[in-house]
């Protein structure tokens, strides 16, 4: 499972509530999860605000799931 459906889920949210929060349609959240396609900087920003992580985490370059 990637980062970023493993935060959704840990939040117990679904993938229209990460939509109205980010404003990141939801047919596009769904590849990311599914790893079809890559989220934009913008959207990794967006992403990493809600579940309070770092980007660097969401894409894997470090395990420390903690903010800067």
């Amino acid at each position: 499972m990637n980062r970023i459906k493993e935060f959704r889920k840990k939040l117990k949210y679904t993938q229209i509530k990460i939509q109205m929060l980010t404003g990141i349609d939801q047919s596009d959240y769904s590849k990311f999860e599914r790893g079809i396609r890559q989220p934009t900087i913008e959207q990794y920003k967006s992403l990493a605000l809600i579940f309070n992580t770092s980007i660097d985490y969401l894409v894997g370059l470090t395990d420390n799931t903690k903010r800067y």
